[in-house]
């Protein structure tokens, strides 16, 4: 075989991208509920952004947090969703090989980030509860423009490798993935090499990266418990534990469908091909579409800016 053609032949132009497995009839259909959870996600977080933008009382930590975590659910879903309408609507399954990469490396720093972020906002919450009469000297805005950017520096960092490992190997295989868009284990799959380094990276980020935020996150809020039960009037401790309620199902939202779909991937060869891959979408989509829904009505603020806006463009 000549150098050019096993140039060609380890390292593909282009990846396919086939979609849902099993449910290639079914594309066209499947992609209007996607489609309608991705204008949602969009319409919801930039309302957020628009809101706390506006309303200057609404300039605290927390709301800054907010608006960190709805521009990297927007990045998140941005970087697959048109690719996936194209799949099922126009059959537009070719990727090249660097788009692959990109689109991979996006995923995991998004996804990064969002967990990140979600540290934050409970050392947030563990200040206003724990040390309320400290939370504006810890967080101020200076502190919370350097924990932004040690949350983005972060996912950098840790995100980085992926790409970097996934090109480096040859590609002597079908250029075949299951899946709507690139993850690191269907383009690694493909590899015609001992790819082991890949694999175990991708559980060091699972679980010394997101396990260690979720560590953080239960130590957090064990404190925040502590210092609730001590309040002297059930009220004070309802209307405290309030403030921490929005956050808690953003934390169930983005975790327990992110390990699963990790999980699913990694260690559920009984798992339909088609239910993990459903998953997976289900995992980048839902929480950038939920989390604008959450604070929304959990969120006194933002909840009457809301209410105000709507009546004002009723008159």
């Amino acid at each position: 075989m000549s150098d050019a053609n096993r140039t060609e032949f380890t390292n593909p132009s282009t990846f396919i991208l086939l979609g849902i497995p099993g449910l290639e009839m079914a594309h066209v259909w499947i992609a209007i509920p996607f489609c309608a959870l991705y204008i949602m996600a969009i319409l919801g977080n930039f309302t957020i952004l628009c809101i706390v933008k506006r309303q200057t009382s609404l300039h605290e930590p927390m709301y800054y947090f907010l608006c960190m975590l709805a521009v990297s659910d927007v990045g998140l879903c941005t970087c697959i969703l048109p690719k996936m309408l194209a799949i099922f609507w126009f059959n537009s399954k070719e990727i090249s090989f660097n788009a692959c990469l990109t689109q991979m490396y996006f995923i995991h720093s998004f996804s990064v980030t969002d967990s990140g972020i979600l540290v934050a906002m409970a050392l947030d919450r563990y200040v206003a509860i724990c040390h309320p009469l400290r939370h504006s000297t810890i967080l101020t805005n200076l502190a919370v423009a350097k924990l932004g950017l040690a949350v983005a520096l972060r996912s950098t960092v840790f995100s980085l490798p992926y790409p970097l490992l996934a090109r480096q190997w040859p590609y002597c295989r079908t250029n075949l993935i299951p899946e709507t868009y690139c993850t690191n284990i269907g383009v690694v799959n493909l590899a015609c090499a001992d790819t082991r380094i890949s694999n175990h990276y991708g559980l060091f980020v699972l679980f010394c990266v997101k396990c260690l935020d979720v560590f953080i996150i239960a130590v957090s809020y064990i404190q925040i418990l502590r210092a609730i039960f001590h309040l002297p009037t059930k009220d004070a401790r309802l209307k405290t534990f309030g403030t921490c309620i929005s956050h808690l199902c953003a934390i169930l939202v983005f975790y327990f469908p992110g390990l699963f779909s990790s999980l699913a991937y990694r260690f559920g060869q009984n798992v339909a091909p088609h239910f993990r891959v459903l998953m997976s979408n289900v995992y980048v989509l839902m929480p950038p579409m939920l989390n604008p829904i959450i604070y929304g009505m959990r969120t006194k603020e933002i909840r009457d800016r809301l209410l105000w806006l709507f009546a004002h463009k009723g008159k």
